[in-house]
Order: structure tokens, then C-alpha cells, then sequence
């Protein structure tokens, strides 16, 4: 019977032979790491060769992520941007954090009488992104506060709550608006004396609306 197992004949490598191999193989890959990997991977380049080919310019273009806070809105995610290449301004995740305006500030002072039991709103009419630093104060007593802010257009059944006091004397803060439209306070004066609220608005706005006594 005749052996046609693919061994038949044939002798096994010498030790030698794997030797000179294994060392081969070896020799091919540190010529490799030094003159391809380490260039192109991490800028080292001791032979020159990653140069010559091009390669020590990749491991430049790499790029790096840190977390940036977006502050108009959805103040608590952090986006991950990517940070370019020396030189180039690393992006913004939301640009609008920057509002070029046509016109300066301006400043508004309110005062609004409210009568024993009744109730009053003033808004301040904004376009999405301008912002606004106010203040404002009852002259005796506490009232009710509800600073909030709607857009006409899209009906009276859509508002959001800034804040909410239950009794307070006044207030003070910033808003950038999230939207374009009315963003104000809803007061009422549960006394059984009558009050004075003096509000002061300063900023990118477009006037103070009073919707008076209710």
C-alpha cells in the first residue's frame, strides 16, 4: 500500500532552519516598528525613514476630546469636542453662547402698585439668545412670584417656570432666553395692605410689557 500522507518523504525542519527564521521574522519586524509604526503612531522616527515616506505627520493629526459645558440650555450635558490642530480655535457646541447685538443695553426701571389680594404680571419681551440681568423688590411684606417665560405663538397653553417663590421680598438673577417671545413675573400680594414692586431689567431686550392689575 502505497503512503500518500503529505509528510511522506519529507523532512522536518532543521533547528538551525527555525533559527534563521525566527530571527528573520524578528529582524522584519523591528525594521517595521521603527521605521513604519513608531513614526506614524507616535512621532518617533530615529532613522529618518518615517520622514522621508511621509509618515511623522500622521501621528500629528491625531486629535484630543475634553468636555465643554453648553450654557444656553441643557446646562447640565456635557458635549465632547474635538480639539484641533495647533493654531485652529477649538468649535463651540452651541455658538450661541456669543450674541453680536446692533443696538447697546439698555436699562428699565418699573414700579408697580398692587392693591391688597390682587394680581399682576410684567414680561419682558426677548429675542432667543439675549440675555438679561434683573432685580426686583417689594417695599414691605412678602408676595407671591412665579418668573416664568411663553412665546405668544405658540398659544397660552405653552409656558416654562424659571422659578417659583411662595413668599419672598424680591429676587435678582440672569436669564438668556431659550426662546424668543415674553419671559417675566407673575406677582400677587396676599396682604391686607397694598404694595410696591420696583423692577429693574438691564440688557438685550426689547421693552418691558405691563399687563396690570388682574
Amino acid at each position: 500500500m502505497t503512503d500518500i500522507s503529505p509528510t511522506a518523504g519529507m523532512q522536518p525542519p532543521s533547528t538551525k532552519r527555525l533559527l534563521v527564521s525566527t530571527l528573520a521574522a524578528v529582524a522584519v519586524a523591528i525594521i517595521l516598528l521603527v521605521t513604519a509604526i513608531l513614526p506614524a503612531q507616535y512621532g518617533i522616527d530615529p532613522t529618518g525613514a518615517g520622514r522621508l515616506m511621509g509618515l511623522t505627520s500622521l501621528s500629528s493629526s491625531g486629535t484630543r476630546t475634553f468636555e465643554i459645558t453648553d450654557v444656553i440650555g441643557g446646562n447640565e450635558i456635557l458635549r465632547t469636542v474635538e480639539i484641533p490642530d495647533a493654531g485652529e480655535p477649538t468649535p463651540l457646541p452651541n455658538p450661541g453662547i456669543f450674541q453680536e447685538s446692533a443696538t447697546p443695553a439698555r436699562t428699565d426701571t418699573l414700579r408697580v402698585p398692587i392693591g391688597p389680594f390682587e394680581e399682576t404680571e410684567v414680561k419682558v419681551v426677548m429675542s432667543e439668545g439675549k440675555m438679561i440681568l434683573f432685580s426686583w423688590e417689594v417695599d414691605r411684606g412678602n408676595i407671591y412670584s412665579d418668573y416664568h417665560g411663553h412665546d405668544p405663538a405658540l398659544g397660552s397653553a405653552f409656558w416654562v417656570r424659571y422659578r417659583e417663590q411662595m413668599e419672598g421680598s424680591g429676587g435678582e438673577g440672569s436669564l438668556v432666553a431659550p426662546f424668543g417671545g415674553e419671559h417675566g413675573w407673575y406677582w400677587v400680594n396676599y396682604n391686607e395692605f397694598p404694595v410696591v414692586v420696583t423692577l429693574t431689567v438691564e440688557g438685550f431686550h426689547d421693552g418691558l410689557v405691563d399687563y396690570g392689575i388682574f
